[in-house]
């Protein structure tokens, strides 16, 4: 195999011959391009073969399971995937459109070591990317990508024979199956279903119709140009969007799903939005009722409420804080065998008995529902009430070049250790711990804490605080973490903040 270019001219002869891929496109735990500004057709197809001879060289059954989101172009650069991946001599089982969550489900389903699913994710239309992985639940984290980046770029894929295609029809409703069993409500809930005319849209209401759910529906027909807004249940405008909704409608709540359904954000009965990791104290607190004992991983970006909360401590609950990102998330809760894990931007790793340990949106929206029939008497405003007030930044993003980052990041995590070691105080509070397991969350003997950590995927670093006691306290711990970023001249403006 040739190596892939980085760049080849639009609407040329080689353009429709010559592999062509950005390297910035392979992430630290996904791959994702501009197409076709970044990516070309045959370049996708140099990462199929690329793919196809890893799962040779790790000694995997060479059998894989491909499916695509729905976007107009999806399923071209899924064709051209399964075109290398099949030059590599690997069975290709193509599950056809599909949620990211339902790629995943169908390794168990059809018995199949590995997954690729072709998605942008949440990102807008022009973008395209693949999710991928080996071992089940699990997908690349930086290590797979690493090498996978190197066989592509270093033109290393090998063809070999064994290749092979078969269509597998039925998966879509295997999952759905597989999502609701044999449970029902027994309390009426009337629930807007949003899905941004994105995949999720072939797939929710559904599955809310079959829980015995009344679906009030936002934006489910499906329709790849996203004429209403981009799906993704992060964004502000999809979440005022949702809340709108309830509120004209007398919705119990509101559940959103981003656009491969990975992913699931919520607005209650008052039309306010309830972050991720709030709802996933919410979650913590009634599978521990559950489940006594249980460990919970959350990403260092979430609040403080997993160690904190009287309620979880109460159910014995241990709260692990774990590197942010959807594969060292679902690698953490199965190295440690934690019930269930938690990530501020609404992946929820739900594991047995509950999940299978994978991100699914649509997982998370059957557990809401039950955690609804099981607390028949409480609204999920009421739900959000009954969590301790903590006071919390949106995540703040300061400039610094990708080039820098992380040694800027490895002298400010040393700044802040030096800090606790030598028993400084921080915004009026002792130091009870410094957990550096991604960039340093600083955690005071309160329970409040400050976090800085490099983006994974952009020339940022990330700034997030949380005061268990009071807003005033939540600005000094702002500045305190930002007067340890100012040392650093080539720390640039933030996009926003507080």
């Amino acid at each position: 195999m040739s190596k892939p270019l980085p760049e080849v001219t639009p609407n040329t002869w080689a353009f429709l011959r010559d592999p062509m891929i950005k390297p910035t496109g392979f992430r630290e735990y996904d791959a994702r391009w501009k197409y076709p500004d970044e990516i070309n057709l045959p370049g996708m197809t140099a990462l199929g073969l690329g793919l196809g001879t890893q799962i040779h060289r790790r000694g995997i059954e060479p059998v894989i399971a491909v499916g695509n989101d729905y976007r107009d172009y999806s399923l071209s650069i899924k064709n051209a995937l399964i075109v290398g991946l099949m030059q590599a001599g690997i069975q290709v089982k193509d599950i056809g459109p599909a949620l990211s969550p339902m790629a995943y489900f169908s390794q168990f389903h059809l018995d199949v070591p590995a997954v690729s699913m072709v998605t942008a994710s949440h990102n807008p239309n022009g973008w395209t990317g693949v999710k991928m992985g080996f071992e089940r639940p699990l997908t690349h984290g930086p290590d797979e990508m690493g090498e996978l980046r190197d066989i592509v770029l270093g033109g290393e894929g090998e063809a070999r024979p064994g290749g092979g295609y078969e269509f597998v029809d039925g998966v879509r409703e295997a999952y759905l199956n597989d999502l609701v069993g044999d449970f029902k409500m027994t309390r009426k809930l009337r629930v807007v279903c949003a899905t941004g005319n994105g995949t999720a849209a072939a797939f929710a209401p559904e599955l809310f119709e079959r829980l015995g759910v009344e679906v009030i529906p936002s934006h489910n027909e499906l329709d790849y140009n996203f004429p209403n807004y981009n799906p993704n249940p992060e964004a502000m405008e999809m979440l005022n969007d949702m809340a709108e909704t309830v509120k004209a409608t007398g919705a119990d709540f509101a559940l959103g799903f981003d656009g491969d359904g990975d992913r699931c954000g919520v607005v209650d009965d008052e039309g306010e939005e309830i972050f991720a990791d709030k709802v996933g104290v919410i979650m913590a607190r009634d599978l521990s009722k559950l489940h006594p004992n249980a460990t919970f991983v959350a990403d260092v970006k979430s609040t403080g409420l997993f160690a904190a909360d009287p309620e979880l401590k109460k159910n014995g609950v241990k709260a692990d804080y774990w590197k942010t990102g959807h594969s060292h998330m679902k690698r953490r809760v199965k190295e440690i065998g934690a019930l269930a894990g938690f990530e501020k931007s609404g992946h929820y790793f739900l594991a047995e008995p509950v999940g299978r340990g994978y991100d699914c949106g649509m997982r998370v929206a059957v557990e809401i529902c039950k955690l609804m029939d099981r607390n028949p008497d409480m609204s999920m405003s009421d739900l959000r009430r009954a969590l301790p007030t903590t006071y919390s930044t949106p995540t703040m993003s300061p400039y610094c070049a990708d080039t820098e980052k992380y040694e800027v990041l490895d002298r400010l995590v040393e700044k802040l250790v030096a800090k606790h070691d030598a028993g400084e105080s921080f915004a009026g509070q002792p130091i009870k711990e410094v957990v550096t397991v991604n960039g340093a969350r600083v955690i005071l003997e309160n329970g409040s804490w400050g976090l800085v950590r490099a983006s994974s995927n952009t020339p940022n670093l990330v700034v997030v605080c949380e005061s268990a006691s009071s807003d005033a306290e939540m600005h000094a711990i702002f500045e305190e973490i930002d007067k340890v970023i100012r040392t650093e001249p080539s720390v640039g403006e933030y996009d926003q903040t507080i």
